[in-house]
């Protein structure tokens, strides 16, 4: 059985109530939940939370949430890997054989079905342990600059400053938007940013990271261009 996670924590602090906030009329956790059901990967679809309202509202979208988080793993310092092994402990106490697991953040609304379904697909023909979403940054990380009060501007990598940037090594980062594993992976917290990884890659237009009202804003314009061309 493949089984999908979403984390969702009612305790946001930067975009208060972040995870069921409206995003052009929907809660933003319910974009995560209709991926998932989309792509088919799925026979169950679990969100983890310790808020009866985010219980609640993904339930109306069609997620199971079998259990309410404990406080231990619902606080600031609890980490996603916290999330996923207590919902695997939970799954062997109830008797649930799980095959892959898919955390999927409840964050990512320019999540496509597809791409569920790619890193699927890497994971059962390919001997690794995950596979996560990614994209490439759109600047060269080699020129990256630091800017302070006392000290002024500085370059990261110095020894770049007068290399051609087609001839700089292109970098990527996490997209943030999910992370299929093995089981046996997940359980032993196995690093996820390792070299029996494998990387979905997302065009730029699809990710967005969501922490503050700037970056909320530009996901909903990102949304609608994408929407208005489907």
């Amino acid at each position: 059985m493949n089984i999908a996670i979403i984390p969702a924590r009612g305790g946001s602090k930067r975009i208060p109530r972040k995870n069921i906030k409206l995003f052009h009329g929907k809660p933003l956790i319910a974009y995560s939940i209709e991926a998932a059901k989309q792509s088919g990967c799925f026979e169950r679809i679990m969100v983890s939370t310790d808020d009866p309202e985010i219980a609640e509202v993904a339930r109306s979208y069609g997620a199971e949430v079998p259990f309410i988080r404990p406080e231990n793993i619902a606080d600031d310092y609890a980490t996603t890997m916290d999330v996923i092994q207590h919902t695997l402990s939970w799954c062997d106490a109830a008797g649930i054989d799980v095959d892959s697991v898919c955390c999927i953040y409840a964050t990512a609304p320019l999540l496509q079905a597809h791409f569920l379904q790619q890193g699927l697909t890497i994971l059962q023909q390919e001997a690794v342990d995950y596979v996560f979403s990614a994209t490439s940054f759109s600047f060269p990380i080699q020129r990256a600059i630091t800017i302070d009060k006392q000290q002024g501007i500085a370059m990261f990598s110095p020894e770049h400053a007068n290399t051609r940037s087609q001839d700089l090594v292109e970098a990527f980062h996490d997209a943030g938007q999910f992370y299929w594993g093995r089981v046996d992976a997940f359980a032993n917290a196995r690093p996820i940013f390792d070299r029996r990884s494998k990387a979905v890659i997302l065009p730029r237009k699809y990710v967005q990271d969501i922490d503050t009202l700037e970056d909320w804003a530009l996901a909903e314009a990102m949304f609608q261009v994408i929407a208005s061309q489907s």
